[in-house]
């Protein structure tokens, strides 16, 4: 019972959220690349015909994702660190998701109207915002593989090797058949008396 109580219990390993965040970030790192080879530099937060799988990109939006990808790429060695990737993408994303619903006419009221559309968004990014939205939720809440590490099992080790390196020390008690019968200790002799003696 006591052994159960103080058990502790701790992450093993490589976790399934640190190779889906590592996984993602080189797909966002690599997404960005090729979205910068499309459009290049100029207009940077302009409207682009310019796309990568369909969807609308534009410099300013592919900087987003290669920050992202660099930045899930650094919390990636971490299972902690991973989940806080997930909770990242699903904040940017899922704001990247109601923004475009916003400019797309599915929303009707545009509170940032003003800030126009800088990521050139349009209907099929909306998808692919709330899918990776999504996706960061999956890494953020992906359950971890655990052990149980017991201290005591380390403490009972280093005790028995204690009694074994005392026990070296301490010298076996003679056997009293093999003695000589004439021969007893001095204790003994004490207590005889030389025979022809009255008591």
């Amino acid at each position: 019972m006591a052994r159960a109580q103080r058990a502790r219990i701790r992450t093993a390993g490589l976790q399934p959220a640190q190779v889906l965040a590592g996984l993602s970030s080189l797909v966002f790192l690599v997404f960005g690349i090729v979205g910068f080879t499309r459009t290049g530099f100029a207009d940077f937060a302009g409207r682009s015909d310019a796309t990568v799988l369909g969807f609308s990109v534009n410099p300013l939006y592919n900087l987003g994702f290669v920050l992202l990808g660099a930045i899930g790429l650094l919390l990636t060695f971490g299972s902690g660190r991973s989940r806080v990737f997930g909770f990242l993408t699903f904040v940017a994303f899922g704001a990247l998701f109601v923004w475009g619903l916003m400019i797309t006419g599915t929303v009707s009221t545009n509170p940032v109207s003003q800030a126009g559309n800088p990521f050139n968004l349009n209907g099929p990014d909306n998808w692919l915002h709330l899918g990776l939205a999504a996706l960061g939720l999956v890494i953020a809440f992906l359950p971890a593989r655990h052990k149980v590490l017991l201290p005591e099992d380390e403490e009972e080790t280093v005790v028995a090797d204690r009694r074994a390196d005392s026990a070296t020390v301490v010298e076996p008690l003679p056997d009293e058949s093999r003695r000589p019968k004439h021969g007893k200790g001095p204790t003994v002799a004490r207590e005889e008396r030389p025979p022809g003696l009255a008591h």
